[in-house]
């Protein structure tokens, strides 16, 4: 099993930057890819941006590629998403997810272990 905890979530206005974090526990991370989806209001859950804790490789959804970056901390199984030029569209409860190594980064319900999640929300 493996524990995830988010944080960092906020109000912010429409061009400014925002990291939200993970803290994962019960297991190391190191045969596991970390994602970040995120669920707006009358949305379907949609896939944010993925790592592979191993090697370090990254996967991003079009829309967020070049403004988001997802990463890896310094503390064992800590991940961050940092979001830079942020838009009203942002605007979601984001969610980390955890799976252990497997094909296609993308697909939400390939992710069993997920955390509360953390609302961010971008004003215009």
């Amino acid at each position: 099993q493996v524990q995830l905890v988010e944080s960092g979530g906020g109000l912010v206005q429409a061009g400014d930057s925002l990291r939200l974090s993970c803290t994962a526990s019960g297991r190391t991370l190191s045969s596991y890819d970390m994602a970040w989806l995120r669920q707006a209001p009358g949305k379907e859950r949609e896939f944010v941006a993925a790592i592979r804790w191993r090697t370090g490789a990254t996967y991003y959804a079009g829309d967020v590629k070049g403004r988001f970056t997802i990463s890896r901390g310094d503390a064992q199984n800590t991940g961050y998403l940092q979001m830079s030029n942020l838009r009203p569209e942002d605007t979601a409860v984001y969610y980390c997810a955890a799976r252990s190594t497997a094909y296609g980064f993308g697909i939400s319900t390939s992710y069993p272990y997920w955390g509360q999640g953390t609302q961010v929300t971008v004003s215009s």
